[in-house]
């Protein structure tokens, strides 16, 4: 009995050892072994990257276009390698398995790198490398670790580099959220043109400089909104063509050492088969991979956009202010109460929301330009600042852009009585009455109805100048603001 407890107790911690060793795997570098846990598809690079940059909280994988593009970049690479017969069709079935099963959405939890990073990227990149190479191991038949059989230096980072592979990645995974943002500007442009249709025969007054102007239709404001916005999102569609501009293939500084001849060629025309998009190789490797000005030129689109709808966001808040002792032309959605000490006050929220991710991006854009320029020599080491920005600027854009259209501009609606009254009582309607009456006569009223108080067409009726008839045809919407 007591042998028998001896066997029992020997038996338990021979199996508790097992058990704490298959914990982990043995990883090594050029800095020595790492203990990986078992479970992880990353590797001993990665370990290194989650100890040293520990500063933002935000991970590769809180943009999933980000780590499917990275998924697109390395599977155009192990392609073009295979067709120019430097690597073996056993490792590239493994490699696109591998990179389908993430395009597809799976193991994005092991893209685990701080997005604030040293080194250019490179612990982006050898992230990829790691969790690719384990996922395609296991479908492979074979243990993650056992890289003998499908390595992430060797294999997955075949004839490429941190430099030309994480810019490329970035191109990619902007030009699939571009997709994204742009559909819901379009979205949101409609918005306008659709008030822009119900308004269409509300006349109110134009004004510059915050000055009374001349007559136009509130329907003529609000298309001219999504005409604003329509031009932005042309702008975001054209500089695609910027992105779509790669330098895989250019390796470390552009002139494609440990490179395949062919590769890269083959490299840009596979990743366009697979993102869809007109992407080719750069003319000058060398200077796509020193300069940025890809990425300065799809920044300036975001920042474009963002200057246009704060304008407009602008436009909105001063349309909408009152009730009493504003413009009060249109109301807002209600959305909350205002005020924590002013009752009954309902503030313009949705346009405050807007212009403050406007802000953000405009600053976003001032980050790219100032990164984009430091770059020393034949690299850019602070292209993950470039990257953070940019995308930033995309998230805050895609959530806030269907909000805005809900919460704002599909219920806004007009205070005719409102327009009614400024328009009779407008100096500014005179102008459109110099035809009818001529320059001298209108000038004298619009004198007198600034001295007294009293509108343009308060002073005709006492003036008896025109007939209720001829006073109706000049306030035609068509007829005042050249619609007709």
């Amino acid at each position: 009995m007591k042998n028998l407890s001896k066997i029992i107790l020997l038996a338990t911690a021979i199996l508790l050892g097992l058990s704490s060793n298959a914990q982990f795997r043995t990883e090594k570098d050029l800095l020595g072994e790492k203990q990986i846990p078992s479970d992880a598809y990353y590797g001993v690079q990665t370990a290194r990257a989650l100890e040293n940059f520990q500063v933002s909280g935000v991970k590769t994988n809180f943009y999933p276009d980000y780590v499917r593009a990275y998924a697109m970049v390395k599977l155009a690479a192990a392609r073009a390698n295979f067709d120019v017969g430097r690597m073996k069709k056993d490792r590239l079935e493994g490699i696109e398995k591998a990179c389908k099963a993430v395009i597809d959405g799976k193991y994005h939890d092991q893209f685990l790198t701080d997005l604030y990073q040293g080194g250019a990227g490179t612990s982006a990149n050898m992230n990829a490398n790691e969790v690719l190479a384990n996922i395609g191991l296991e479908m492979m038949g074979h243990k993650k670790g056992e890289y003998q059989y499908l390595e992430p230096h060797d294999d997955l980072n075949m004839g490429q580099s941190t430099n030309d592979v994480y810019p490329t990645a970035i191109h990619v995974a902007l030009l699939l959220h571009n997709d994204k943002v742009v559909k819901e500007a379009e979205l949101l442009s409609q918005a306008f043109h659709k008030k822009g249709d119900e308004f269409n025969n509300l006349l109110k007054m134009g004004r510059t400089e915050g000055q009374d102007a001349v007559p136009m239709t509130l329907g003529q404001e609000f298309h001219a909104f999504g005409a604003q916005l329509d031009d932005a999102i042309q702008v975001l569609r054209d500089v695609e063509a910027y992105l779509c501009q790669v330098n895989m293939g250019a390796t470390a500084i552009g002139t494609g050492i440990t490179a395949t001849p062919g590769y890269d060629v083959k490299c840009a025309a596979e990743l366009a088969k697979i993102t869809g998009k007109p992407i080719v190789l750069a003319k000058d490797l060398i200077g796509a991979t020193s300069s940025m000005q890809g990425f300065v030129m799809f920044s300036s689109a975001y920042k474009n956009l963002a200057v246009t709808l704060s304008k407009i966001s602008s436009d909105l808040i001063f349309l909408a202010s009152g009730p009493r002792t504003g413009i009060f032309e249109i109301n807002l959605p209600a959305l909350q109460p205002g005020s924590s000490i002013m009752p009954g006050k309902v503030n313009p929220v949705m346009p405050e929301l807007m212009n403050q991710i406007c802000y953000k991006a405009i600053g976003n854009d001032v980050t790219v330009a100032v990164a984009s320029r430091d770059g020393l020599l034949q690299l850019n080491a602070y292209e993950p600042v470039v990257a953070i920005a940019i995308m930033e600027s995309q998230a805050i854009f895609f959530k806030t852009l269907p909000l805005f259209r809900k919460n704002c501009i599909e219920g806004i609606t007009a205070n005719e009585d409102v327009l009614k009254r400024y328009i009779e009582r407008s100096v500014g309607i005179v102008t459109a009455l110099n035809p009818v009456l001529g320059y001298e006569k209108t000038t004298e009223l619009a004198k007198e109805a600034l001295k007294t108080n009293k509108g343009i067409i308060e002073l005709i009726r006492e003036k008896k100048l025109l007939t209720e008839d001829q006073i109706k045809k000049l306030l035609d919407p068509a007829a005042m603001t050249g619609q007709k």
